[in-house]
């Protein structure tokens, strides 16, 4: 478990939760999507759970499992005791605590969500799936394609409902874009909003998609798709404004997913980011990771141009090459 809590942090602090997806340590992820920069920038606590081989050899966190999603169970209930100790022992607001993964983790979110609504103000799921859309790893692998059945909201009698922001990308061949709209339209229905009355506008390489709460213009439910994004989280890093770093499924797309979730839960966001919509042409070097430009130039010539095309393209995905 990573507990950041910046120097000189004000009593009554926002709390976000940050859940790392596959093979990634808690560190690592929270660090590269520009979580825990932006904590010290903003002022804001952060909490990076981080799953255990013991648990997952892959350290995905188990959101298929019944016994590690459901309310007071199993990794479930340990994330809701890690945020009780993070409030208490740094004097954080418990109104403002919200959650956010990647991929497993952002499946996880799902399941936080979905377990304990009245705990968390806004949610964010990235390259994602919805609460209960499986039981097992057959179910899983199943959803990941875009085939499962997710189940109906069940809320806290009397709780809050969280504001939930979804960003995946189009071209994602890991966990098909369809997990989004699934997702949307489960907390569409926790919300008693239609999916049709959604009102879309295209900001540079994504589609934003807005769902208001009725007679007001808070928007309670919204989507994010990224153009030619494949699976990760999208990030802006270059510039004065940038923020975060390329590896492995944190992907160059000149757009923070990190800044615009903050801003949609309404976090305080530094005038330094000013804008994360970067329609500038990025510079012919970039932060991508150097190994994987270095076996993208050594296969020409040497292997058959479909196989060169398949290598190539699985390295853009996993963010190690342009």
């Amino acid at each position: 478990m990573l507990s950041f809590v910046p120097h000189g942090l004000a009593p009554n602090a926002p709390l976000v939760v940050v859940l790392h997806g596959c093979t990634q340590t808690a560190e690592a992820h929270a660090d590269a999507a520009g979580w825990l920069a932006l904590a010290s920038q903003a002022g804001f606590a952060v909490l990076a759970p981080e799953q255990r081989t013991s648990n997952n050899p892959n350290r995905c966190f188990n959101w298929f499992k019944p016994g590690d999603a459901a309310r007071d169970q199993g990794e479930a209930a340990s994330i809701r005791a890690m945020i009780a100790h993070m409030l208490d022992a740094h004097q954080l607001d418990a109104q403002r605590v919200f959650i956010t993964g990647l991929s497993a983790g952002g499946a996880m979110t799902s399941a936080m969500l979905g377990s304990y609504p009245e705990v968390f103000a806004g949610g964010a799921i990235v390259a994602g799936l919805p609460f209960g859309v499986a039981d097992n790893v057959q179910s899983a692998f199943a959803a990941m394609g875009g085939l499962g059945q997710p189940t109906e909201h069940r809320s806290v009698p009397g709780s809050r409902l969280p504001r939930v922001t979804v960003w995946h990308g189009d071209a994602d061949h890991t966990v098909s874009v369809a997990n989004m709209d699934q997702i949307a339209r489960q907390w569409l229905s926790a919300h008693a909003l239609s999916f049709e009355r959604g009102a879309s506008e295209t900001l540079g390489r994504r589609v934003k998609t807005v769902w208001r709460a009725s007679g007001s213009d808070q928007i309670l439910v919204e989507t994010n798709i990224v153009r030619d994004l494949g699976h990760g989280t999208p990030l802006a890093t270059e510039g004065h404004n940038g923020l975060g770093s390329v590896a492995p499924y944190m992907l160059e797309a000149e757009i923070s997913a990190v800044l615009e979730i903050a801003r949609f839960w309404g976090l305080p966001i530094p005038d330094l980011y000013n804008s994360t919509e970067k329609r500038a042409k990025r510079a012919a070097t970039n932060k991508t990771s150097h190994l994987g430009e270095s076996i993208g130039a050594s296969l020409a010539g040497s292997v058959p141009a479909n196989v060169e095309n398949v290598i190539k393209n699985a390295l853009r995905r996993a963010g190690l090459m342009r």
